[in-house]
């Protein structure tokens, strides 16, 4: 009831709901998506979702702060202390969307749905929050280097952050496409994160002079 402490069984029930609205906000969008498609796939009424969450703004919210945001947290820490290293930012960069992408695989799909794509809901988010966590340190980390004469003068830095999110997140979205017209099974997170590696190491030049 209202104004008690959630019993365990209750805390289950509401990370079951955030579980079943990320799924569904995956598979067929968040627009698509209502109160009453979430409390199918969970198995309960749709009052018990507005129980927990009022309405479906409110359970956006919350899948935002609760799944995709410590999910962009986990790929900053995954960096670790590269902080003036470029390779080992890559490296670091790639290496930590490919293990996130692993544990969550609705990451790139929901990415490229509600982030990319034009009135996407979560766009607001990318731009306002997720932008200064990580794409925006990178740029700066990449334009140090630059300057400091350790990276390729001819790059963009800023366009750095957008090719190494391009050679992860694109292919791992769209990896069941490619396995099906090259009949490779074998295209699987290991070898993007190969690919992406050795096209980004490739043009980096690093220690140009």
């Amino acid at each position: 009831m209202p104004g008690r402490r959630p019993t365990a069984d209750a805390a289950d029930l509401r990370e079951r709901l955030l579980d079943a609205a990320l799924a569904c906000f995956a598979a067929q969008g968040i627009g698509a998506t209502s109160l009453r498609d979430i409390a199918r796939r969970a198995g309960v009424t749709p009052a018990l979702v507005h129980y927990y969450f009022g309405d479906k703004l409110q359970l956006q919210q919350a899948v935002v702060a609760e799944r995709l945001w410590p999910v962009m947290a986990q790929v900053q820490a995954g960096m670790g202390g590269a902080d003036d290293d470029v390779a080992a930012m890559v490296a670091g960069f790639v290496a930590a969307i490919t293990r996130v992408v692993a544990a969550h695989p609705w990451l790139p799909t929901l990415w490229v749905r509600e982030i990319l794509c034009e009135g996407g809901a979560l766009r607001d988010v990318m731009i306002e929050r997720i932008g200064p966590l990580l794409p925006r340190l990178l740029m700066e980390r990449f334009a140090a280097a630059q300057r400091a004469g350790r990276l390729n003068p001819e790059l963009d830095p800023r366009l750095m952050v957008v090719s190494m999110v391009g050679l992860t997140m694109f292919p791992l979205a769209s990896a069941p496409i490619w396995r099906q017209l090259f009949g490779a099974g074998e295209l699987g997170a290991d070898a993007v994160q190969r690919h992406a590696l050795a096209l980004l190491t490739r043009g980096l030049e690093l220690g140009h002079e």
